[in-house]
């Protein structure tokens, strides 16, 4: 294995020297940094992170917390933050909670005992206080959710005015009964995206406002939580005209239950989705949905937070950017009918021995 001394002796310098080029020492001038970088790279040499860490040095690794990577969502911000990061010469690591507290605990204890240069987190609902503590230790910054308790640096989206929007589309339309299917309040995004439905829909005069029988709010990441909500939002006496969903698992199980029940959108019912995932432009009639600007988003966050922690930042005073969703209006909305949402007569079909 190639060491800091077979380094030394090839660019004919102390082993100091070379140890503290390759941890980025101020005291060491830019040509040589460069130098050791490229012999260091050259003779195949790799750092020694205990050692690093013995000595104080944080990695190069940023982690990145997040409640599931099935979801396409987090996907691509995970994707756009790993070449955020790699192209500052930092490498993402990451983790993955399914929306749970202890397992969320877990993740950052054992980025903590890494000495992580940084740490970007999608938080639980209610994360625990030691993880709050430890989050407090390591530079950090929170992304898509925000709780106070872990500090005031963030990057989301203006939630409220997303969910406002979409109501509101419909309500232009015609729509009174509008159904609203989302995450729980118990998280942020989830009551903020409920608090935008309300919003819009506490204009309509109040004879005209549809019940809290509409609203369905669960799991942000089951699809079978959106379908098993569409199903029981089609089944009661008077059911929707519309539906508006909060997030994009709920999306995919609403257009599954939809298929199903073999519905004509929007001749039964109009639907608003949320993000735009790769088949919503042609699903059916081209779903009308919430489009994010996530990518965008996770570049901006990578960015600046690689330069907080190069500038050692990342602590300092409070930072927010807000982000805003667009309406993207497809073919799966229109003005309200007057006939209920109602299944179709499925249609006889002889069996195949193909």
């Amino acid at each position: 294995m190639i060491t800091i001394k077979d380094i030394a002796a090839r660019l004919n310098v102390s082993p100091s020297t070379v140890g503290r080029a390759l941890a980025d020492d101020p005291r060491i001038s830019a040509a040589t940094k460069k130098k050791v970088t490229e012999v260091a790279n050259e003779m195949g040499y790799v750092a020694n992170l205990a050692a690093r860490m013995m000595r104080g040095v944080s990695s190069n690794l940023v982690g990145l917390v997040l409640p599931d990577i099935r979801n396409s969502f987090y996907s691509t911000i995970a994707h756009a933050l790993s070449k955020c990061v790699q192209s500052a010469g930092f490498q993402l690591t990451l983790s993955e909670t399914e929306d749970d507290r202890m397992v969320e605990l877990q993740h950052i204890r054992e980025l903590a005992s890494a000495n992580v240069a940084g740490i970007i987190i999608v938080p639980t609902a209610k994360p625990h206080r030691e993880t709050v503590r430890l989050l407090k230790l390591s530079p950090h910054v929170q992304l898509i959710r925000r709780q106070a308790a872990i500090g005031e640096q963030f990057f989301g989206i203006d939630d409220t005015q997303a969910l406002f929007d979409a109501t509101n589309h419909l309500m232009s339309l015609g729509h009174h009964r509008i159904a609203y299917i989302g995450g729980t309040d118990e998280l942020p995004t989830g009551a903020s995206r409920l608090l935008g439905y309300q919003k819009a829909i506490d204009s309509l005069p109040r004879n005209q406002r549809p019940g809290a029988e509409l609203v369905r709010l669960g799991s942000p990441g089951s699809v079978e939580f959106g379908h098993e909500a569409m199903n029981a939002l089609l089944s009661q006496a008077a059911p929707p005209t519309a539906v508006v969903a909060g997030t994009v698992r709920a999306t995919q199980g609403i257009l599954e239950a939809l298929m199903v029940r073999r519905i004509a959108v929007p001749d039964q019912l109009s639907v608003v989705g949320f993000g735009d995932e790769v088949g919503f432009s042609w699903w059916g009639p081209g779903l009308t949905t919430i489009g994010l600007p996530v990518h965008d988003l996770a570049t901006a966050c990578g960015l600046w937070f690689v330069h907080q922690i190069r500038q050692n930042a990342a602590a300092g005073a409070p930072y927010a950017s807000i982000a805003t969703a667009t309406l993207i209006q497809r073919g799966s909305t229109r003005a309200l009918a007057s006939a209920a949402p109602r299944e179709r007569t499925p249609v006889s079909r002889s069996k195949s021995h193909a």
